[in-house]
């Protein structure tokens, strides 16, 4: 039953590769020209061997003189391509001399040993045909490695999937021939194994176009077919390291032979998960399979669908974007810095664990002139782009891309570096770049699509003010009516009454309007003064002291520039906030901080906290409110009103903890003060 199955499946996976190699000989046919029309010839060859040896026992002469044929006509392929390329020489001509006739010497012996009656002599030549077919294909993987080897020999992609298949047949003849010199038992199962290496064979060869210069196949089918030819192979070997140690041990040949197929499982399971392995497997055929190592059709539609994936569940725009660069170069995290105010700050990250800072103006400024891709280990790049120290010292950072659209930067990814690190050179610069470009389009049509959206909501805003404006005009119109028939009718009691009622209505009206209003601050600009800050901030917390506890470390401090009607509206703006964030039994603290030239005033809680994500995009971004029914323009209103007095204002915040605003200001100049 089990030979039966053997011989089964011998002969399908035999016939399937002679139908395979008949299909490559009629395309190639078809392509016209000396070479191609010798090219078909020899897979024809090809195709009539495999065709013997699933129709005839392996045992008769046929498959042998079959064989013979087709090595001849590929060793007289490679004569004919060394010739071409002018490498040749004499020693060289004279090894294919002796190579064409230890082939040609295997069908004799093959002839021989049928043509014996004796079976000690039947025996004997049937070894020196596994000799001599072990030489042969021992013999032809040598000159193949010498046309690798070869400079002047052709480096096309098409040349290297050839050499890859020759490879892959001799290789599994140089098995099966030494498999029979051990055993003659294993050649049912090492017959199988080359019939499904000659299936990946012909895959190869179907799919590839003599002289094009590039094969059709694309480059996850490449990938996949050496794969399982290679993975054809390792069991190959397996099976027959497990029968020699059968031989060698006899006695306990099934433990061993267990021993040695779980071993050889579990490597391969292992090998086959390590990320490492396959990246280094993806780069070894792009580098030598592929006359590029990119396909560029392929990496062009991944790049567009990841950034303009859209849909519940869809990472962010800054996420999206990382991811779609660091694809294409199988980087496994990267940061995205935005650029903001002059500089470089993070705008989200992918894998990223590091800490991370910001980038300076030089960077900023020699990414946005210069459009180059900045790799850190390059000391002169580094320095020349000022590439600050967080970065130069992270070692997985690997280069930084600048995103650059309309010749402005719109910021700049920071990948990391992959499994198997490369050397990148023009083809990923080039690609790169692009892709950068049209990253950076992505970000800027989303940063213009944020600043419609917030020119709509402050028009939304300003109708609903042109909506209390009218109610106002209202109640002025009525106070003006009242006051103008007050003259006429004041001594009428019934008139009086009614002027009660409707000035306590429009009393009533007028404080809602104003407490609607009262937290927007309508009044002219005010100039920027010397202003004592300590006596400021003691008046502000005495006012909210009976709201929430408020305590207070109010060091000695020199007057500072400032609003301070401005700046009065900014701490009571972050003290309710704090209030609000905090429990009743923890106070909120203000304090003053002094520097050599600035002055800092901290508002700080310990209340819920904000995450990082929300500070960095939602906290400063007008309309974007965490309260029920609020506007959201306060933080922004606040950091408006501190940068205008010529200020900074910066905030941290962790969930659970609390929060800290922080409000530096310039120290006054001492003319100023004397002033």
């Amino acid at each position: 039953m089990t030979n039966t199955i053997a011989g089964a499946l011998v002969l399908w996976t035999y016939a399937l590769a002679a139908l395979l190699f008949g299909m490559a000989a009629l395309a190639t046919w078809r392509r016209g020209g000396a070479l191609q029309r010798m090219m078909a010839g020899t897979l024809l060859l090809t195709s009539l061997w495999a065709l013997t040896v699933a129709g005839i026992d392996a045992h008769e002469v046929g498959p042998d003189l079959a064989a013979a044929i087709r090595n001849l006509a590929w060793l007289g392929m490679m004569a004919v391509s060394v010739r071409r390329s002018g490498s040749g020489h004499g020693s060289l001509a004279a090894l294919y001399v002796i190579v064409a006739a230890v082939m040609a010497g295997t069908a004799l012996v093959a002839i021989a040993g049928a043509a014996v009656d004796v079976p000690e002599a039947a025996r004997a030549l049937g070894d020196a045909r596994s000799v001599f077919a072990m030489m042969g294909a021992a013999g032809a993987l040598v000159l193949l490695h010498q046309i690798v080897r070869d400079p002047r020999s052709p480096k096309t992609g098409s040349a290297r999937v050839i050499v890859i298949a020759l490879s892959a047949m001799w290789t599994s003849d140089l098995i099966v021939a030494l498999g029979e010199m051990a055993d003659a038992a294993m050649g049912p199962g090492l017959f199988l194994a080359r019939g499904l290496a000659m299936v990946g064979v012909a895959m190869l060869l179907s799919t590839n176009r003599l002289g094009a210069g590039e094969p059709t196949l694309s480059r996850s089918v490449a990938v996949r077919a050496i794969g399982g030819i290679a993975l054809v192979l390792y069991a190959g070997l397996t099976a027959f390291g497990a029968h020699v140690a059968g031989l060698l041990a006899p006695d306990h040949a099934r433990i061993v032979q267990t021993a040695i197929v779980i071993g050889a499982t579990t490597a391969l399971l292992t090998l086959m998960s390590t990320p490492w392995l396959r990246a280094w497997f993806r780069v070894k055929v792009a580098k030598h399979l592929f006359t590029h190592r990119y396909d560029y059709r392929v990496e062009w539609q991944r790049v567009t669908a990841t950034l303009g994936a859209s849909g519940e569940g869809t990472a962010p725009l800054a996420t999206r974007t990382i991811k779609a660069l660091a694809d294409l170069v199988d980087a496994p995290a990267g940061l995205l810095l935005r650029a903001q105010d002059g500089g470089l700050v993070p705008g989200g990250d992918w894998n990223w664990a590091e800490a991370s800072g910001e980038g300076g103006e030089t960077m900023t400024r020699y990414l946005r002139d210069t459009g180059r891709l900045v790799v850190v280990d390059d000391v002169m790049d580094v320095v020349a782009a000022g590439v600050p120290e967080w970065l130069t010292t992270n070692a997985d950072a690997w280069f930084v891309l600048p995103l650059l659209h309309a010749e402005a930067l719109v910021g700049a990814i920071v990948l990391a570096r992959p499994p198997v690190e490369r050397a990148l050179d023009w083809e990923d610069f080039d690609l790169l770049r692009v892709a950068g470009r049209q990253a950076a389009s992505f970000l800027a049509e989303d940063r213009l699509r944020t600043a419609l959206d917030e020119a709509r909501r402050f028009d939304e805003f300003n109708r609903r003010f042109a909506f209390l404006l009218h109610d106002i005009k209202n109640v002025a119109s009525q106070l003006t009516l009242v006051a103008r028939n007050a003259e006429r009718h004041a001594d009428n009691a019934e008139f009086r009454s009614d002027m009660v009622a409707t000035l306590k209505d429009s009393s009533g009206r007028m404080a809602t309007l104003l407490s609607r209003l009262g937290q927007h601050d309508g009044a002219r600009p005010e100039p920027t003064q010397p202003v004592d800050v300590a006596t400021l901030i003691g008046r502000v917390v005495a006012a909210r002291r009976a709201q929430h506890p408020v305590t207070s470390d109010l060091a000695t401090a020199p007057l500072v520039l400032a609003q301070p009607l401005r700046l009065e509206q900014v701490l009571s703006h972050l003290i309710q906030n704090a209030v609000e964030a905090s429990a009743t039994d923890r106070p909120v603290t203000i304090a003053i901080e002094r520097t050599e030239d600035d002055v800092a005033i901290v508002v700080a809680d310990r209340g819920s906290g904000m995450s990082a994500d929300f500070v960095r995009d939602e906290l400063f971004r007008p309309f974007v409110s965490t309260k029920p029914g609020g506007f959201g323009i306060g933080a922004y209103e606040a950091r408006q009103l501190v940068v205008g007095m010529g200020g900074q204002l910066t905030v941290e915040s962790r969930v659970g903890e609390g929060t800290r605003f922080r409000i530096v200001l310039p120290v006054a100049p001492a003319l100023e003060v004397a002033a």
